[in-house]
């Protein structure tokens, strides 16, 4: 498989031969930035750990060298940066054992320039070389530019496929916003209640985040903890941890329909269950 950087690579854990590979995959990943897998897409790597009929493969698309550093990286390059980061990567698809762990090694610029197709014709290849069941990716309420530049790419590369080829489930996953915010019959919950030592390893070997300054590692298994408390507010805990995804399947399976419109619409009834609600209770009040 040939992409569009020289300097992209494709990294295989159990050293099989890479055809077979990525044909063996039956949850993908595609982020933005190193570690971004491992926060928002724990729980297709617990699905597929140790399975043989199951297995998780992981994309990251830019090169992460513009990432904020102090510490021992403050006075790293962006190279340097690149080159860490990018082994890091590698260490966790190591513990994850993935199936696969393909860097795209975009810069952010290009991800983010939506005349520049690039991007969108190396992610289609690779979704015809995997064939997944389900695709994991950034939701479309990120505050993050280049995580909505990916999710709008990854929307475009599975449209370009005929339709038998694309993957059944389409998830938009929290890294730089939540979505506890969501109504909950909008929510897709993912149980994240086992194998917390995993997570956390997995986490963990981002050392160029965590020494540099962002505590990756920590908040997501506590936003994990917070999710499964407060989801729902009558009755007690049945999970220990939680992670929410934004069901993007739509989208795919209707391409007329537009990113925006369908975001909008979570929002929408978001504000409507607020007003709802108070509306509710201002009248109850009045009695």
């Amino acid at each position: 498989m040939r992409f569009q950087q020289q300097t992209a690579e494709i990294f295989i854990p159990d050293d099989a031969p890479i055809e077979q590979a990525l044909a063996r995959t039956t949850h993908l990943s595609i982020a933005a930035h190193q570690d971004d897998i491992e926060i928002m897409a724990a729980e297709p790597i617990l699905t597929c750990f140790q399975r043989e009929d199951c297995w998780f493969s992981g994309v990251i698309v830019t090169d992460g060298s513009g990432s904020p550093r102090s510490g021992r990286y403050a006075n790293y390059s962006d190279d340097q940066m690149r080159l860490v980061r990018n082994q890091e990567q590698r260490k966790a698809a190591m513990i994850g054992e993935y199936a696969a762990q393909i860097l795209l090694d975009y810069p952010s610029a290009v991800v983010n320039d939506g005349m520049n197709l690039a991007p969108v014709e190396d992610l289609a290849a690779i979704l015809k070389a995997t064939h997944p069941q389900a695709v994991y990716t950034h939701n479309l309420a990120d505050k993050h530019d280049t995580h909505i530049g990916v999710a709008l790419r990854v929307i475009a590369a599975i449209r370009s496929l005929p339709e038998g080829e694309r993957p059944q489930k389409l998830y938009g996953c929290e890294v730089w916003r939540g979505l506890e915010w969501m109504v909950e019959s909008d929510t897709v919950a993912f149980d994240l209640s086992q194998r917390e030592h995993l997570q956390s390893a997995l986490l963990g070997v981002f050392d160029s985040q965590i020494s540099g300054g962002k505590r990756y590692d920590l908040a997501s298994l506590a936003r994990r903890r917070a999710n499964a408390t407060y989801f729902r507010s009558h009755g007690v805990d049945t999970q220990t941890g939680l992670s929410f995804a934004m069901d993007m399947t739509p989208l795919i399976e209707i391409p007329e329909k537009n990113p925006k419109i369908f975001v909008q619409e979570f929002i929408q009834r978001f504000a409507n269950d607020v007003t709802d609600r108070l509306e509710r209770m201002r009248e109850s009040h009045l009695k």
